[in-house]
């Protein structure tokens, strides 16, 4: 306990430093020992709700073939606790006020199911390697805009402030090419819903093996994104390509469209901030997407500390095979019986407007996974400093890869009294990690090609 203790004072110690030094080969020295590879605390916490991270799921469970919905490993685990509106305010202490906001919402629906806590998360083992390098050479530029001398790993693992923190999240390892087809469904206020069917690729450049942190900053691009719309039938062929630039401030991100009606390629430079996200009924911005992307430029970034909270994890039972949409898209928010949440440690990290910029969101409060850097949830507050939305990622690991990404993102307006989840995939394929992308297929005529067919 004096070990956790002390580990977590410098911590803190470090997060409240203003420099944005890199840390020395002496802190750098503890991943892999008192912490994680990733840099997390590798002890459990003091009450043994929170256990020892032991290296996570590092190989395929049992029966699971590449191109399956993936074989719950914890499918025997009952529920420790169930918070409803009656009790909710008992464990306050482990909740965000967005959840605790949700329970006040839908007093006679919302509930959260408290599971065993797994600590699942783990990456290949050269992108721990690669993390120790960056832990003493990756700094951040242009003001935290940017960043170089990082490359494949966490960029910060001992992170010193709250934009090391959204900048680990950014970067964070998901393989390297991936394809996948996907929905999204915006219910209305009794439960009514259009599901929109899309495919995407995505390319990570930052992960990219052979990359160097020298190519990256040149080539200043860390991912090329394609999404086309395949349903409903008014919107097929819509397409968005993005090239999601390194230091935004330098090059900021480009993006094309194509709209079928029109027929033509289109430079999208609002594809950006506070747009409203693609066909998402003004329920999201663009920089909503992934739980937070892009430049961090119109914000102050504050890191706040370490907490303990319920979070959704290992969301196997929400990712199955054939759960019926119906049955999961309910009024107010989706059916609770299919998301677990478990106790993990998180980064808390508070975003506030900066003086003079303009964005639908003047304050979001960001909490982190210390396991997998993975936004876990998102509660953002509106100009009058009311919360207005809750934005929930239900996570797993892709353990045919490793990686830890989300498989729903769920955004909830609590104004609204209505939602957007995204990445519906129960009726549909899976994620391909085996992708062979190429940098031809994420140009603006390949958008064009895509958005015929």
């Amino acid at each position: 306990m004096k070990k956790l203790t002390l580990i977590t004072a410098v911590s803190l110690a470090i997060a409240s430093q203003a420099a944005l030094a890199k840390v020395t080969p002496e802190q750098a020295a503890k991943l892999g020992q008192e912490l994680t590879p990733s840099g997390a605390i590798q002890a459990g916490n003091s009450d043994g709700s929170i256990p020892a991270w032991t290296g996570g799921i590092t190989k395929p469970v049992a029966g699971y073939q590449k191109g399956q919905h993936h074989i719950d490993p914890f499918a025997s685990d009952k529920i420790v606790l169930s918070l409803t509106s009656a009790n909710y305010a008992e464990h306050k202490d482990n909740l965000t006020p967005g959840q605790i906001k949700m329970f006040e919402t839908y007093p006679d629906s919302f509930k959260m199911n408290i599971y065993p806590t797994h600590r699942s998360a783990s990456t290949p083992s050269h992108v721990y390697e690669a993390t120790k390098v960056n832990a003493t050479q990756a700094e951040l530029i242009l003001g935290g805009n940017g960043i170089q001398n990082a490359i494949m790993g966490v960029p910060f693992p001992i992170p010193q402030s709250g934009l090391e923190v959204i900048w680990n999240h950014i970067t964070r390892y998901r393989g390297v090419d991936v394809a996948m087809r996907g929905s999204q469904a915006a219910p209305t206020s009794s439960g009514d819903y259009t599901l929109m069917e899309m495919k995407n690729s995505i390319s990570f450049k930052y992960t990219k093996p052979g990359m160097t942190a020298k190519q990256l900053n040149e080539d200043n691009n860390i991912f090329l994104y394609k999404q086309t719309i395949t349903q409903p039938a008014r919107l097929a062929g819509t397409s968005l390509l993005v090239h999601e630039t390194l230091n935004q401030d330098s090059e900021p991100r480009k993006a094309w469209t194509y709209n079928t009606g029109q027929r033509r390629v289109r430079r999208a430079p609002n594809v950006a901030f506070d747009t409203p996200g693609t066909a998402s009924d003004g329920l999201r911005t663009t920089d909503d997407f992934d739980m937070y992307n892009g430049s961090p430029s119109r914000y102050n970034w504050k890191l706040i500390g370490k907490k303990e909270i319920y979070i959704p994890y290992n969301s196997y039972k929400l990712h199955a095979k054939g759960v019926d949409y119906d049955d999961l898209l309910k009024p107010g928010h989706i059916n609770q019986d299919y998301v677990r949440y478990e106790k993990h440690r998180v980064w808390q990290v508070e975003a506030t407007l900066k003086e003079g910029m303009r964005h639908t969101y003047k304050k979001r409060v960001f909490f982190i996974d210390e396991d997998n850097w993975q936004v876990s949830i998102s509660d953002i507050y509106d100009n009058r400093d009311q919360l207005y939305r809750v934005a929930m990622a239900h996570e797993l690991n892709y353990y045919e890869v490793p990686a830890s990404w989300s498989t729903l993102e769920v955004f909830y307006d609590l104004q609204a009294r209505r939602y957007i989840a995204i990445g519906l995939d129960n009726e549909g394929g899976m994620y391909d990690f085996d992708a062979k992308l190429n940098d031809k297929q994420f140009t603006p005529q390949a958008l064009r090609r895509a958005g015929r067919r």
